[in-house]
């Protein structure tokens, strides 16, 4: 964890979750380790921000209902289909990567759509998440160990 703090008022905490995934699209519940990430910083005012280092997997808040989840895997494929065509999935063309590359621009695309990150206000130390809201990872591409850095900035008073 980091730790900076200038004259006692402004405290930055950061840490990195590894998270294993399952292929996408799929959904990780990130809220309860943000949620101790930011006690555990103890700060009480300020904002919270949960960042995927990926283009493959985003980060999003939406309703944790396995129905739901369902719908948004295929509006996410109907939107960028995995089967079509894609200039980026042209290895040959390409031939800055290995023959073996998998063939994922349609999860780039999906990312475009997701974005790479959240920010959270912390109100008392906690995050007002409201009733139905949780925080996922979303993986786009095959499952694999995805990093996700979390990061909260504000005073602990």
């Amino acid at each position: 964890m980091l730790v900076l703090n200038a004259q006692g008022q402004v405290k930055v905490y950061a840490q990195e979750l590894r998270v294993r995934t399952e292929p996408g699209p799929s959904f990780v519940d990130l809220t309860g380790a943000v949620r101790a990430f930011v006690s555990e910083s103890g700060v009480k005012h300020g904002l919270v921000t949960i960042f995927a280092r990926h283009t493959t997997a985003a980060i999003r808040i939406n309703e944790n209902e396995p129905l739901l989840l369902e719908d948004l895997k295929r509006f996410l494929n109907q939107c960028a289909p995995p089967n079509a065509s894609y200039e980026h999935d042209d290895l040959y063309r390409r031939g800055d990567v290995p023959m073996d590359e998998p063939k994922n621009a349609h999860s780039h695309c999906q990312h475009m759509l997701l974005g790479a990150s959240e920010t959270i206000p912390v109100v008392n130390g906690q995050m007002p998440l409201g009733k139905w809201q949780s925080i996922f990872l979303v993986e786009l591409c095959s499952g694999r160990e995805r990093n996700v850095l979390m990061q909260v900035i504000g005073s602990g008073d």
